[in-house]
């Protein structure tokens, strides 16, 4: 099988994310974003050590570790989480802040469907994970990266 025979679906998403994340007006800072790119990366690859490669929880493409994996855990999801902090609403209302965190667990829960869709375009696969454990985990996972960026930013703040 050749790459572009089952790795549709991962490169438009890599394309997409990472096209958006570079297009629209920054807010955050490049040290923010990095901050934030490498975080992601690193809790990326802590869970899924365990859910995916232990646990068998769910896996990219095979459930063996392969270089396709090097993509799913480095270039795809940190876009988003830039994105997310991107246009948060810091300075509205809490009302305004759960309605962007719903619509993004959303948009987030969407795409998960969406990967796990049939090859070409799918890639991601369930073993005996659920897409209801993936909306409990993406909300604490979206108020952890919210946590981490208000560290980051009171970091900066005291010029450390």
């Amino acid at each position: 099988m050749r790459i572009s025979d089952f790795m549709i679906g991962l490169l438009l998403a890599i394309i997409l994310f990472n096209g958006i994340a570079l297009a629209v007006k920054k807010r955050l800072t490049l040290n923010q974003m990095t901050h934030i790119w490498l975080f992601t990366i690193a809790l990326q690859l802590l869970h899924d050590h365990y859910v995916e490669l232990k646990y068998r929880g769910y896996w990219y493409f095979t459930p063996e570790i392969g270089w396709t994996d090097i993509l799913t855990h480095t270039v795809l999801i940190p876009p988003v989480n830039v994105l997310f902090l991107n246009f948060f609403p810091f300075k509205k209302g809490k009302g305004k802040q759960i309605l962007y965190i719903t619509v993004w667990l959303a948009l987030i829960i969407g795409y998960e469907m969406v990967a796990s869709l049939p090859e070409p375009f799918g890639y991601f696969h369930y073993g005996w994970w659920k897409l209801q454990y993936s909306i409990v985990e993406d909300v604490l996972l979206l108020l952890i990266l919210l946590g981490l960026y208000r560290y980051v930013t009171y970091l900066e703040r005291r010029g450390q």
